[in-house]
């Protein structure tokens, strides 16, 4: 083949590529929440069918967190070893093998399948970011805000959509869990065409971040955030059975809150974007909790669509926002993804601890009151680090954010 042929053909596979990348990017994103989020409406019903006990039942929803958390960091190092593109693709691979495991065995297989569950996100959640950065270094805050929009729509299909199957002559729970199977084998096909490309992070990618006050401060704002969205995920079900809704009406419930996060983040990162400094789009995010969140407190279940609708909104626009800092308070692809490995790794072993708190308190006190109260008093916390966040600084300006400075 003649040197000019030779030309065609490889910028005719590099123009196939990038072709398929954002829709790539877009089914990717789609997988990182529904394996999820489709467990909490159905924890009673999975529970009376295994003889789970409550403590393992509060696994179903954690060990997912814990996944994260563990696994966030070894991202990075896997992308020096295989790059970007096949990282994500074996990614998808555990998060496939694990809806399968937990669909198909005994108790132990559930909750082993729970947990490559959350390892696969984990992989997708810390290095979509950096991917951005370095695909769309001018277009941060609309794909951040097309690849989040997308993986709230489905996390909020799976949390709808979960009861009503599992009521399907022979699906049930865990024909219900295991559905998820097909969209993780089509983003798997699509991505295919990316695996021959083996892009690692950049060459200033192993900086220090321990000692960087605003990479703390942006840590500390996702995890207290995914803590709020994985509270309401495992607890809003079961807090409007408690005041009188239908369990099936309870996921739905759930799921509007996640529908209605959409336009809130979509837009969030793009209007983070185009400002410096995001400290007043903080305040909004913890204004939205914080009404919503007294609403179901002092209001009647009448209105708690009202305060689900708030909700909904702070939770998109928080963790688009917390996405967006990723790539804003970064210089490169490769911080931005180490960044990403740090916050989303100790970040999602706080909110871990979410769930299991709010359902330890709730079972001592047998109402809802102080679990609200708790999470009144977290949305302060998190606002306070989304100040800080929010500032116009790098994370790795030196004595501008550092924690000794």
């Amino acid at each position: 083949m003649g040197g000019d042929g030779l030309i065609k053909k490889v910028g005719s596979h590099f123009r196939f590529q990038q072709v398929l990348l954002i829709p790539g990017i877009i089914l990717l994103a789609a997988n990182l929440r529904p394996a999820i989020t489709g467990v909490g409406p159905l924890v009673d019903t999975i529970s009376r069918a295994t003889g789970l006990s409550q403590a393992l039942a509060g696994l179903l929803t954690t060990l997912p967190l814990v996944a994260f958390g563990l696994v966030s960091p070894v991202s990075p190092v896997l992308v020096r070893r295989l790059g970007i593109e096949r990282t994500l693709f074996l990614g998808l691979a555990i998060l496939s093998l694990g809806i399968l495991l937990r669909s198909l065995g005994p108790i132990s297989s559930l909750l082993i399948g729970m947990f490559l569950v959350g390892s696969g996100a984990a992989i997708g959640n810390v290095l979509l970011p950096g991917l951005v950065k370095r695909d769309f270094p001018f277009k941060i805050g609309l794909m951040t805000g097309l690849y989040s929009t997308v993986m709230n729509i489905f996390a909020a299909l799976s949390s709808g959509m979960s009861v009503p199957l599992s009521h399907i002559s022979g699906v049930g729970w865990r024909g219900s869990l295991a559905s998820w199977i097909l969209l993780t084998g089509c983003a798997m096909v699509l991505w295919l065409p990316q695996m021959k490309n083996h892009h690692s992070l950049s060459s200033n990618a192993h900086i220090s971040l321990r000692h960087s006050r605003v990479a703390w401060q942006i840590t500390l704002f996702m995890g207290l955030q995914s803590l709020l969205f994985y509270v309401n995920v495992a607890w809003l079900p079961n807090l409007l059975h408690d005041r009188g809704m239908t369990l099936a009406g309870a996921g739905w419930m759930v799921s509007l809150m996640q529908f209605v996060s959409l336009p809130a983040s979509f837009l969030m990162p793009i209007i983070a974007g185009r400002r410096k400094n995001q400290q007043s789009l903080v305040l909004l995010v913890g204004l939205l909790f914080g009404i919503g969140y007294l609403g179901l407190l002092f209001a009647g279940v009448n209105t708690s669509w009202i305060w689900i609708v708030l909700i909904g909104m702070a939770g998109g626009a928080s963790i688009s926002l917390a996405l967006a800092f990723f790539s804003l308070r970064s210089h490169t692809h490769g911080e931005a993804a180490q960044l990403s490995g740090m916050a989303q790794s100790i970040g999602y072993l706080l909110a871990a601890l979410g769930p299991i708190s709010i359902g330890l308190i709730h079972h001592a006190t047998k109402n809802w009151t102080i679990p609200l109260v708790v999470l009144l008093a977290i949305v302060v916390v998190m606002g306070l680090f989304g100040w800080g966040a929010g500032q116009d600084v790098y994370v790795n300006d030196g004595s501008q954010a550092s924690l000794t400075a």
